[in-house]
């Protein structure tokens, strides 16, 4: 990353903190809306667990069977996640956890893998329950939910997945870079590096999970040893995770329903949410 653009990030998040605090916004969210509760900084829910190098951040909402919440990568917090914890609060325990290099848990020493979030997971699900959890995750939350599923099935009840399609190593190239980032949403970068332990080490995070996704196969072997039902969502003008991708992965999982939501991209939750939890709704309570 650009130094002088970092400290001048560093400088302006100073200035702005104590409002970021109160009014955290999404990546990309229009200036005029605002999260009437801050996920992912709220003092009141917030939680760490060690898990094995990193101290991983969550935090807990509402009572009844408890369901994981997996944010996106990269621009991906929890905060993203508000609609969904608003409405789930009401009749679930919900646990939504900030991955590592995110928000405000650690990255730790080891490189990221697929099976290292999972992992993490897990010793989130271990510090709240018992119990076994549901699993709700959007695009690398999603590929964390199906390793996850198939690493630890008896753990898991049913999993949501949007946005996360067949992978192998050639079919896409991840190089995106922590300054494209910084320069497309700055106020949200703002707000991110205020959080995170480690600030300095955006650029190596950014560089993390491209070698993890350059380097991952989700394909037929894991897909294929996760036990319980699973709901696979995508936008129908998704990009990155084409339709094709996603039904393809949907179609090696065992127990498999699947939903397409029309004149929406990758990020089809944060722009129909009413079509995504009309789909999701019904999914949870069978």
């Amino acid at each position: 990353m650009n130094l002088r653009l970092f400290f001048f990030i560093i400088l302006l998040g100073f200035c702005s903190y104590a409002h970021s605090q109160q009014h955290l916004r999404r990546a990309f969210q229009p200036a005029h809306v605002e999260n009437k509760i801050p996920y992912g900084a709220n003092e009141n829910a917030g939680r760490y667990v060690q898990a094995n190098d990193a101290k991983i951040y969550y935090e807990v909402y509402g009572k009844g069977q408890p369901i994981v919440l997996l944010h996106g990568g990269l621009f991906g917090s929890t905060i993203e996640m508000a609609d969904f914890i608003d409405r789930l609060q009401q009749d679930f325990q919900v646990i939504a956890v900030s991955t590592r290099g995110h928000g405000k848990s650690e990255m730790g020493a080891e490189p990221l893998t697929l099976e290292q979030r999972a992992n993490d997971v897990l010793a989130v699900v271990q510090a709240v329950t018992k119990d076994s959890v549901m699993v709700l995750g959007f695009s690398d939350g999603g590929y964390t939910a199906y390793q996850f599923g198939a690493m630890y099935p008896n753990k898991v009840k049913k999993m949501i997945v949007m946005g996360a399609g067949e992978l192998y190593p050639g079919l896409r190239a991840f190089k995106f870079t922590a300054k494209q980032a910084v320069e497309m949403d700055t106020t949200y970068w703002q707000q991110q590096l205020k959080l995170m332990p480690e600030p300095n080490r955006l650029e190596e995070m950014f560089a993390q999970v491209s070698n993890c996704y350059n380097k991952a196969t989700v394909g037929k072997a894991l897909l294929g040893a996760i036990k319980c039902p699973v709901l696979v969502l995508a936008g129908d003008r998704d990009q990155g995770n084409t339709v094709e991708h996603v039904i393809n992965a949907a179609r090696m999982i065992p127990n498999h329903q699947i939903g397409i939501i029309p004149n929406t991209t990758h990020t089809v939750f944060l722009e129909n949410f009413a079509a995504v939890w009309a789909s999701i709704e019904p999914f949870l309570r069978d």
